[in-house]
């Protein structure tokens, strides 16, 4: 039974992996359509890590208050978090969380930010882009109408920390950190919650 769980978790990082790889070749794809040079917004510097880092931030607030809010939509969330994602990632190493969240920061970011906001600003100017990036963010990430909502807002926020600072590693970090230390703090420090989304400790609390 322990080595068909063992078989069943590294499946599922590998899965994991091949297809956030495959978003920065789709990305290159739609960069190539949309005739822009995909790579030419990445610049590596520790100027743009810091200010990822610091852009991860709020996010983790908000994902805190996520996993504390009372609001209906908000405990479905949760309580979908609990039956779906726990039993996926709790056997998993820290190394294979940390390079599944750095698959994801890079493949998404140069897709939804770098290829698609960039490429239809061009077509439809950048506001348009700017909600169109940003919807179809959501929409990849609609495991309910909710948490839909709240990822094409995080979408918008991932935009314009690129917007502002003219560099897509901005996002890319932001992105990646904050998928990391949300997985790490919902795996190893946020109580388990029952069936129906109420449990001991601080998922109870508004």
């Amino acid at each position: 039974m322990q080595r068909q769980g063992v078989s069943s978790h590294r499946r599922w990082f590998w899965l994991g992996c091949l297809i956030e790889a495959a978003l920065i070749g789709v990305a290159a794809g739609l960069a190539k359509l949309f005739g822009r040079p995909w790579l030419a917004d990445l610049r590596l510097d520790g100027w743009a890590v810091g200010w990822g880092g610091a852009g991860a931030m709020p996010l983790l607030g908000l994902f805190w208050w996520m996993l504390r809010s009372a609001w209906p939509p908000l405990v479905e969330v949760r309580q979908l978090l609990e039956n779906n994602l726990r039993p996926i990632f709790q056997r998993w190493s820290w190394w294979e969380l940390g390079l599944i969240c750095l698959l994801a920061g890079l493949g998404e970011e140069l897709l939804f930010r770098g290829a698609l906001h960039g490429g239809l600003a061009g077509w439809v100017g950048e506001p348009a882009a700017w909600v169109a990036a940003s919807v179809l963010f959501g929409l990849c990430h609609a495991v309910t109408r909710s948490y839909a909502l709240i990822a094409a807002l995080i979408g918008a926020y991932l935009s314009a920390l690129w917007v502002v600072t003219g560099n897509l590693l901005v996002p890319v970090v932001a992105h990646g950190l904050y998928d990391f230390l949300a997985l790490a703090y919902f795996l190893h420090l946020q109580p388990r919650v029952g069936r129906q989304g109420q449990g001991a400790g601080p998922t109870s609390t508004a």
